[in-house]
């Protein structure tokens, strides 16, 4: 234990001199925002990597996709490389970068703004990224917290209370350009983590080398069989994650940091082996739980955790593989790593979002040093925020896919539509954002109801489809969102297309 803990103190150093070096380069809003659109390949592909998983994937993800469907579950990390790291940086990288500095964007509102000529929407857009970050925010917390406890022994509370300081010391340091460099660290530490995890897990005397995987993928546990339902399920979470990541501003906005286009074609094949690793190695671990635990023992741990009791099944499963301390060690900080990063990216957007498009919208003027405070402080408000909702006995899946389909099912379709389609105006746009915000709002509704005390079946079950109803919202969105552009292309032009005439 004595080694985990070295590790972990090197880890913690290593970040605080590199936030403090760089922090003092981070001078204007755009530096703490956007990395004053300087960032090449290896910072941008890396940053974009590792906002994209944290221990939300490595623990709650894993663990119940490993849970409910075996090695069926590599599909979502598969689905993962394949769309939300290559198709989306194929698609979305290179064009949003050229229109950020083109119109001066800092952060998605200012998109819908500049684009779509509407303050109200780019008003209403900070305010549902702000609130609907939150609980993805604290998820990464409550991922944190459950490897902490069981591996570590620590308090779920007590660590997230030391994980919120580090995320808020990083960006208070500098904002991006700390993050990206932080980023960078964290994800060559992710990448050997997972290759040596994955290494020993499979040694581990449960799992049994290379045999007792092929016998395991012989079993109805390996490789179960899936009815439709199931499949509906699965499939929703392989769309979610890997399309879900088109829709959200803290991933988009590493597009607008990117030095040129040389560099964005260059982050493509770095993001995506990034990810492919991150992803497909996070899965295929939580895939191998049938082989850890007997079905008395995860009843046992359900009576013990309740309804989240699957946010224990990969912390367990580690402690069970009986890996050496040392090991331990970097793997707690890969998880670290992927977790402190991602929070880091949330907790910037979430706080940019409102200093600079909300208060600076109806305060306009302020002056920019005073910003870049306002931003840095409220950075801190938010991860405080978000250590609170943590504490709520809501398992991770539910509150990420809360989180992704309200965000990404309102904001995804006028965003890639900006990007590709001549046609799109401000009344498309509306469309597709109301669409997909209240068919995504049921189940984050439901859990309210759930938490007052609500325990209707039909509520119940609503809650727990969050995976579902982000498929559905997105959709909707797109689908809406072309239909009325088309239906009133003649009569309302794009913003653009109005300034250029």
């Amino acid at each position: 234990m004595t080694a985990t803990w070295i590790t972990i103190g090197i880890y913690v150093t290593v970040l605080v001199t590199i936030g403090i070096v760089t922090g003092r380069s981070s001078k204007s809003v755009a530096d703490i925002t956007v990395g004053g659109r300087r960032m090449g390949a290896w910072l941008s592909a890396l940053s974009y990597g590792t906002a994209y998983f944290s221990a939300v994937m490595f623990v709650g993800y894993a663990g119940a996709t490993g849970y409910g469907f075996g090695l069926w579950g590599i599909l979502v990390g598969l689905g993962n490389a394949a769309f939300g790291a290559l198709l989306a940086w194929l698609f979305l990288a290179r064009r949003t970068r050229e229109m950020s500095a083109r119109l001066g964007l800092h952060t998605m509102p200012e998109l819908f703004e500049k684009f779509y000529g509407s303050k109200v929407m780019k008003l209403f857009s900070c305010i549902v990224i702000f609130i609907f970050l939150v609980p993805y925010s604290a998820s990464v917390y409550k991922g944190l917290g459950s490897i902490a406890q069981v591996l570590l022994g620590i308090p779920d509370t007590v660590f997230m209370v030391l994980i919120a300081a580090l995320a808020g010391l990083l960006l208070l340091f500098g904002g991006y350009m700390v993050q990206a460099r932080a980023d960078f660290v964290q994800g060559i530490i992710m990448f050997a983590g997972v290759a040596l995890l994955i290494f020993f897990v499979v040694r581990a005397k449960d799992v049994g080398g290379a045999a007792g995987l092929a016998e395991y993928a012989r079993s109805p546990q390996g490789l179960p069989s899936l009815n439709g339902q199931q499949w509906w399920g699965l499939l929703s979470l392989v769309f979610m994650t890997s399309f879900g990541t088109w829709g959200l501003p803290h991933m988009i906005q590493k597009y607008f940091g990117i030095k040129d286009n040389n560099q964005a074609k260059r982050g493509i094949w770095i993001s995506t082996t990034f990810c492919l690793m991150m992803a497909g190695g996070g899965y295929f671990i939580g895939s191998l739980c049938h082989r850890f635990f007997t079905s008395a023992e995860y009843a046992a741990l359900q009576a013990e955790k309740g309804p989240a009791f699957k946010d224990y099944i990969v912390p367990m499963l580690l402690e069970k593989a009986q890996i050496p301390s040392v090991l331990l060690g970097i793997v707690f900080v890969m998880l670290l790593a992927a977790s402190v990063t991602t929070l880091c990216g949330i907790t910037l957007t979430a706080s940019s979002t409102l200093v600079k498009d909300f208060f600076g919208t109806l305060k306009p003027g302020a002056p920019e040093k005073k910003v870049g405070l306002s931003i840095k402080l409220l950075c801190l408000a938010f991860a405080v925020l978000s250590y609170f909702v943590a504490n709520t006995n809501t398992p991770i899946l539910d509150m990420m896919s809360y989180s992704w389909g309200i965000i990404s099912g309102s904001f995804l379709a006028p965003y890639v539509f900006s990007l590709y389609y001549k046609g799109a105006n401000k009344i498309g746009a509306w469309g597709g954002i109301l669409t997909g915000f209240f068919i995504a709002l049921v189940p984050a509704a439901c859990r309210l109801l759930m938490v007052a005390n609500v325990t209707d079946e039909a509520v119940v079950k609503l809650a727990g489809q969050g995976p579902q109803f982000a498929v559905i919202a997105t959709c909707c969105s797109v689908a809406v969102c072309f239909l009325l552009c088309a239906a009133t292309k003649n009569r309302v032009k794009p913003v653009e297309a109005k300034a250029q005439a």
